[in-house]
């Protein structure tokens, strides 16, 4: 079972939109393969998009499940191990799994979710605090930390891929996001923020270029290293919202180009921290969906099952033009090609 996350600790990138539309495209060329999507981002947008998008009645979908009762969602699992939250306590996985596609047609039938839930920000102070407990003989960060593997190891043999939606941050939910994941998808803008973005990620996610040797002890990887275990390893760099007519436009070519030789560099001196080994085999360039993005958003519809006609979205009539479709398509496949 491969593990994956999307992350960036910067927002905005569009992480949220790739990763709804990368887990359908990938279920829908593999459809022998059983995949698990996990919302661990409190906006829970990804739930949303699976559960039907806005036209679909997603958001009140999620809030059905979130008023069942186990609540049936990553919220309803925590609530689960807090009052234990050092032990794993006999449970059922299912309890927190649904079928996206019983409320959302355009979804394929081999995912399962996970749902989001802004649950998870309340319950965060608790995590954290408790992970900062000392008892003696455990290591109560790791345990906390260890939540969502927990519940993967319950599953292993049902699902051949999970994809793990993570927050644009580094709170302890995301750390528990991080911990599950072996394979990093990172998106990116052609800007110069999401250039100082990726540098915090390599620095947060595996200690590097820290401000000062007295964080050494305590970043992620290295309390993860104490433990016998790895950091997840950068899998793929998702260069988005370039230009849709030219490729990278020269106005942000050199922001661009500063990233691969960031990556490149970083490939010479740390090279097992990715799972590739040149900066254009782990990067793919995705030009911006425009349009056609915000059409399959409100709709809840992957790309290939989106038809190039007037679309009606929130009482608008909007035209989506085949060959921004097709722009679109390409784009994934080509990002699903590297998963």
């Amino acid at each position: 079972m491969v593990r994956y996350a999307f992350w960036n600790n910067k927002g905005g990138t569009g992480k949220t939109s790739l990763a709804f539309q990368a887990i359908c495209t990938y279920a829908q060329n593999s459809p022998r393969k059983r995949i698990l999507a996990i919302d661990l981002c409190p906006q829970a947008n990804l739930s949303e998009l699976l559960l039907g998008g806005l036209e679909g009645k997603g958001s009140a979908h999620l809030l059905q499940l979130q008023g069942q009762n186990p609540r049936r969602t990553i919220g309803g699992y925590f609530q689960l191990r807090l009052p234990s939250p050092y032990s794993v306590p006999t449970f059922s996985p299912s309890d927190f799994i649904i079928a996206p596609r019983v409320h959302n047609q355009f979804v394929p039938g081999n995912i399962d979710l996970v749902c989001g839930d802004a649950l998870v920000e309340l319950q965060s102070n608790a995590m954290s605090t408790l992970a900062n407990t000392n008892v003696p003989g455990t290591n109560t960060w790791l345990a906390i930390i260890d939540w969502l593997n927990n519940f993967l190891d319950a599953i292993q043999p049902q699902y051949d891929a999970v994809f793990i939606d993570a927050n644009p941050s580094f709170s302890i939910y995301t750390q528990i996001a991080l911990a599950a994941a072996e394979r990093l998808v990172l998106p990116v803008m052609a800007d110069d923020s999401s250039r100082r973005a990726l540098q915090n990620a390599f620095s947060l996610v595996h200690g590097l270029n820290l401000p000062s040797p007295i964080y050494n002890s305590h970043a992620f990887n290295a309390r993860l290293a104490s433990a016998g275990r790895s950091a997840p390893q950068v899998h793929l760099i998702i260069k988005n919202r370039i230009t849709q007519y030219m490729g990278p436009a020269s106005a942000y070519a050199a922001v661009l180009d500063s990233i691969t030789e960031q990556v490149q560099s970083l490939l010479t001196s740390h090279p097992t921290i990715f799972t590739f080994s040149g900066a254009e085999a782990g990067s793919v360039d995705v030009r911006d969906f425009q349009t056609t993005g915000v059409v399959a958003f409100a709709l809840g519809c992957p790309f290939y099952a989106l038809q190039a006609r007037t679309q009606t979205v929130g009482g608008q009539s909007i035209q989506l033009k085949q060959d921004y479709l097709q722009n679109c398509r390409n784009a994934m496949n080509d990002v699903v090609a590297k998963l």
